[in-house]
């Protein structure tokens, strides 16, 4: 199969940091290989603008430890039309961009998919590769996303330090995380932060049941002998956004429940606290790992461009891959080139819960719940 001769790279949907750092490889390794390199802004809506300039060198130099992404994101959602798509493409056509190395998430390489499908490209050479990034973690057949770690250290340090004055006054604090309709950073922050609980959606657990649960928490930690001063009575609880129940109603029921349970407490009575982390988890400068997973996923998706490949997302790790679905890329020892569509098929399995690994997580954590309340 013949190799690209100018690629287009574009970041789209939600930011994650590291992906300047996939912007920088991918620029870098595609003008090494003899490509010609486009940046295209704003994602989708750039490429339906128009908006896509030529990348050299000092472009994208010294953006690795940059947060965000210097060419920008946006929603597109009319690129479900074909008509829209048929513009996209003919934009694409009249630079001659023969490639595209797509950086995002499931709606991004979605996008990647429909606009790359033979039936709608005809005689127009338009080759696709996905490098997943999404703080979220909720794409399959990677083990992780570009943004992850990042966003993951970012919520630990921000629990770490609401961890001292929860201690101080003896609170329960309900922290809400980002992560759409996956439980991924919640579940992971909670263990390395050493939360008394997580709430997250694969658990499919009714309102009535996470307020039991939340309840059952501070009274097994309240009752307790106090062995350890730094820790008092304390209680973090980290909530995915996920989670259908609002968390100021959840404190709400939850205010109520625990005056019920404990009417003798302190004249105060128990002391609730919201924090709702929000798009300050998004933020910051990338960590290590997240400039090393951007650089490296990256180098894999251009060399594959470059050779031909096409319809692919280079995955990190993979936790697991079914039969005839993937296969280690040659260039990178971690990273495997899995297909494009079986990605976005097990995408939403992992989001429904029904995946193996979904399944997992739920177990997991069922068993380190009963652990914490010993």
């Amino acid at each position: 199969m013949a190799g690209c001769k100018k690629i287009g790279i574009l970041t789209s949907g939600g930011d994650a940091p590291g992906m300047n750092a996939a912007v920088r490889a991918a620029a870098l390794i595609g003008r090494a290989g003899g490509a010609e390199i486009f940046g295209i802004e704003r994602g989708y809506r750039g490429m339906l603008d128009d908006a896509m300039e030529p990348l050299s060198p000092g472009d994208v130099q010294g953006i690795l430890r940059d947060g965000g992404t210097i060419l920008g994101s946006a929603r597109c959602k009319e690129f479900h039309d074909r008509p829209v798509r048929d513009r996209a493409r003919a934009n694409l056509a009249r630079r001659g961009i023969d490639g595209l190395v797509v950086i995002g998430g499931n709606g991004s390489l979605t996008g990647a998919l429909h606009l790359a499908d033979p039936e709608e490209l005809g005689d127009q050479p338009l080759k696709v590769i996905g490098v997943p990034a999404s703080i979220d973690n909720d794409l399959a057949l990677t083990k992780l996303s570009i943004g992850v770690d990042t966003a993951m250290n970012t919520i630990v340090e921000a629990c770490d330090k609401i961890a001292d004055t929860a201690t101080a006054h003896d609170r329960t604090f309900i922290i809400e995380v980002m992560g759409r309709d996956c439980g991924y950073l919640a579940m992971t922050s909670a263990i390395c932060a050493g939360a008394d609980l997580a709430l997250f959606p694969e658990a499919g657990r009714s309102e009535t049941d996470i307020v039991e649960q939340i309840v059952k928490t501070v009274a097994a930690v309240r009752q307790r002998p106090v062995t350890d001063k730094k820790r008092a009575r304390r209680v973090i609880i980290i909530k995915a956004e996920g989670v259908s129940v609002p968390v100021e109603r959840l404190k709400t029921l939850v205010d109520l429940r625990l005056r019920e349970r404990f009417p003798d407490s302190d004249p105060g009575g128990i002391e609730t606290r919201v924090t709702v982390l929000g798009h300050v988890v998004r933020g910051g400068r990338p960590s290590a790992m997240d400039r090393l997973l951007g650089s490296r996923l990256a180098n894999v998706a251009v060399r594959t461009l470059l050779t031909g490949g096409s319809h692919k997302m280079v995955a990190w790790m993979p936790p697991s891959i079914p039969d005839g679905v993937g296969v280690r890329s040659g260039v990178d020892p971690y990273c495997w080139l899995v297909d494009l569509r079986a990605v976005l098929a097990e995408t939403q399995n992992l989001i429904a819960g029904k995946s193996s690994l979904a399944r997992w997580r739920v177990g997991a954590f069922d068993e380190i719940e009963d652990a914490l309340l010993q």
